[in-house]
């Protein structure tokens, strides 16, 4: 028989009669575990005990209550009385069973409590001696019962607090051993801590010692070796001296021993007149002249072939020199040999090349349609040749198309009365989301462009800026109310979509479709501003001239990163040629003015131009970092050191904005450490980076870098970089 543990018992709670039960709780738990133990042998002596189905002992009560059962029976029948007598004596002994069952459930409790382990089980059992109190005071009849289990749960409940109460001291003095341990086993990690350290850096210094000893060994070996090879040469040369010494010596004695020979045998008086001796000093003579004679012969032998020694090192010098030329000759003709072939591989390329040209342009001539008269468009646009001469002016084929276009497209627009809705789907811009015709208001492009500007000025005066469509719906219905909202949104979008040529319109539209983020707008506007204030500064006399110096000190301090091709461009965009001087004056308020139409001058047309191309330079020079193609994937953290090697000078902040949008993450959510687990397409990447204001914040490493990637990136392939479409 299950009960809850936690029930409400408001019932027991709410009677207003005392708990005789609460009183002999209080009292017992000041006494010994004697004097409670012999209260309850005491109590369990007033009942009568017997044994319960399961063989416990039981204080369920033997005498039977008052009341009887009733059956259905015939009151006169022999049957009927036995009946009865036999169910009398049944209750006044059986126990109930639902009792029985409650009392098997407490007694499993009452085993299984632990009360030195957690004070949350002497409150669940709360909801139990509420139960107990009602029926003590409700049932008379289980009073000695549920008294003797009460009594029993209140002595060990008294029993266990007194045990916590003994082993509080021991706890307490476990937790300080508990913390001097933990003290000491962190002094000693620390301990050990250092002395690795200490141990590995001696490892350290041993190892560069080590090297430094193999390094001294190796050089005492080439040394040795060197020293043992002058040796070797030294030792010949002294015993070919010694051995031309000595056959000198030896020539020099027998020249003397001659020569002594020949003053004895001239000299008067020597051996007088007696033959014996002449022929002695004759005989002495010819062995001296036959000894002479062999040694002759034998250096012959020995030195036919020998060559005095300064004409030896002047031929050994000669052919050092000859070998030299010859080296150089070798070398000289190797290199030339190598761009020989070269030059006949660039040959055959060429000719290649040439006659693959050759062949498509002779498709060409005979596919392709003459190149189109453009002075023709003078008579059909509005206002004659004159006007198509002013726009057709500085622009190429491909943009003289697109101006042609949007006059064909303005006389088609301006003949519209109603735009069709183009309902109410996801795809569809917030803005545009209507079912049904809409009215043409047919403005003229200065009121568009006028109004666009208004747009931006209530825009940047915003503090808390909602999302840009939202914006843009919300202004036209301020401007023009709810009525007329969506006819002027469908009038100015269906403009701005085709002025293409339109700075302010081009811009708005990029932006209003997510192609580009505000931050590009507020950019330009910035620098805009920030060059006009410095020419403003420079302007000493405040008469709105500044010499061409000071305009080119400007862009220099104002782009730092530039290179000099573009601050040249910008200089001629402003009015400078190579033949004038730089201390011509001109107006620089001139070059900020604009048309009616929005259109500003070439100088600030020039910025925006390099702007994206310096743009585009940037993530192409990206994308040879990373050495990914589009289709692949990259990891945030090789993003993170791509940007860092290309721009050292890039600072954290502006690093995690262009990370934020490259990865789709908040800049608070940016990881510090190299996560990997972060990847996204570097197609997308790139696309995300191009939309947002991204650009080199410092100059590169050195300028002959500069200038090789300038050149290697100075028109790159957009198709390579991100989609068409987001041009």
């Amino acid at each position: 028989m299950a009960y809850p543990e936690s029930r409400d018992y408001s019932v027991s709670k709410s009677r207003k009669y005392p708990r005789s039960s609460e009183v002999t709780i209080d009292d017992s738990l000041p006494e010994s575990k004697s004097t409670q133990k012999f209260k309850l042998s005491q109590k369990r002596k007033t009942l009568p005990v017997q044994f319960s189905v399961n063989g416990h002992l039981s204080p369920w009560p033997t005498y039977a209550s008052c009341q009887t059962i009733l059956q259905n029976r015939k009151p006169c029948s022999d049957d009927g009385q036995k009946r009865t007598s036999w169910q009398q004596q049944s209750i006044g002994v059986a126990k109930p069973r639902y009792l029985e069952q409650l009392e098997n459930y407490l007694r499993k409790e009452l085993l299984l409590l632990d009360l030195g382990t957690d004070s949350a089980q002497e409150l669940r059992l709360q909801p139990y001696r509420e139960v107990f109190e009602f029926f003590i005071e409700d049932f008379k009849t289980y009073k000695p019962l549920l008294s003797s289990i009460k009594n029993a749960y209140e002595v060990m409940l008294a029993h266990q607090r007194e045990k916590i109460r003994a082993l509080e001291p021991l706890k307490a003095k476990l937790i300080t051993m508990s913390e001097d341990c933990n003290e000491r086993i962190l002094a000693m990690r620390a301990e050990e801590k250092y002395e690795i350290a200490m141990l590995k850096k001696e490892k350290m210094n041993l190892l560069k010692l080590i090297d430094k000893k193999n390094e001294e060994k190796i050089s005492l070996q080439s040394e040795v070796s060197k020293l043992r090879k002058n040796l070797a040469e030294e030792y010949l040369h002294y015993l070919t001296e010694r051995d031309a010494r000595k056959i000198l010596i030896a020539d020099l004695n027998e020249l003397r021993y001659q020569r002594e020979d020949m003053s004895l045998a001239q000299a008067p008086g020597v051996w007088g007149e007696d033959p014996v001796k002449l022929t002695l000093a004759l005989k002495m003579t010819r062995q001296d002249l036959t000894r002479t004679q062999m040694e002759l012969n034998t250096m012959k032998a020995n030195f036919g072939d020998v060559v005095p020694r300064r004409d030896f090192e002047m031929q050994e010098k000669t052919n050092k020199d000859l070998q030299e030329q010859l080296d150089s000759l070798r070398a000289d003709y190797e290199e030339v040999r190598k761009e020989h072939e070269i030059l006949l591989q660039l040959h055959m390329t060429t000719l290649k090349e040439r006659d693959q040209f050759s062949s498509e342009l002779q498709d060409i001539q005979r596919t392709s349609t003459p190149r189109p008269d453009w002075t023709k468009c003078g008579d059909i646009v509005a206002g004659g040749p004159d006007r198509w001469q002013v726009l057709a002016e500085g622009k190429n084929s491909d943009q003289l198309v697109d101006v042609l276009l949007e006059e064909i497209g303005e006389g088609l627009l301006r003949e519209k009365d109603f735009f069709p809705g183009l309902g109410y789907g996801e795809a569809i811009p917030p803005f545009l989301r209507f079912d049904g015709p809409v009215q043409n208001k047919k403005p003229s492009k200065k009121d568009v462009v006028n109004l666009l500007k208004d747009a931006w000025k209530e825009r940047l005066a915003e503090e808390q800026k909602e999302k840009f469509p939202d914006f843009f719906f919300n202004f036209l219905e301020r401007r023009f109310g709810p009525s007329d909202a969506i006819a002027w949104a469908y009038t100015i979008f269906e403009n701005i979509k085709l002025f293409r040529s339109n700075e302010v319109m081009s811009q708005f539209y990029a932006i209003l479709m997510g192609k580009l983020t505000e931050s590009v707008y507020i950019n330009q506007k910035e620098t805009t501003a920030q060059l006009l204030k410095e020419m403003i500064n420079a302007d000493s006399q405040n008469e709105g001239l500044i010499t061409m110096e000071q305009l080119s000190t400007i862009l220099r301090n104002t782009f730092p990163v530039k290179t000099e091709e573009h601050i040249q461009e910008l200089m001629e965009a402003a009015g400078w040629h190579p033949n004038s001087s730089n201390a011509d004056l001109f107006d620089y308020r001139l070059l900020f003015t604009e048309n009616e139409e929005g259109q500003s001058e070439p100088f600030v047309q020039k910025v925006w131009e390099q702007y994206m191309v310096e743009k585009d330079e940037y993530l192409q020079e990206l994308k040879q970092e990373l050495g990914l193609e589009l289709y692949e994937d990259v990891t945030l953290a090789k993003m993170r050191r791509a940007l860092m090697t290309i721009d050292p000078t890039l600072d954290k902040q502006n690093l995690n904005t262009h990370l934020s949008w490259a990865f789709q993450i908040p800049v608070s959510e940016m990881p510090e450490d190299e996560d990997e687990n972060i990847v996204t397409r570097l197609q997308t990447a790139m696309e995300r980076l191009y939309m947002t204001d991204v650009k080199r914040t410092g100059p590169r490493e050195s300028e002959s870098l500069r200038g090789s990637q300038t050149k290697a990136t100075q028109q790159p392939s957009q198709e390579e970089v991100f989609p068409v479409h987001l041009l």
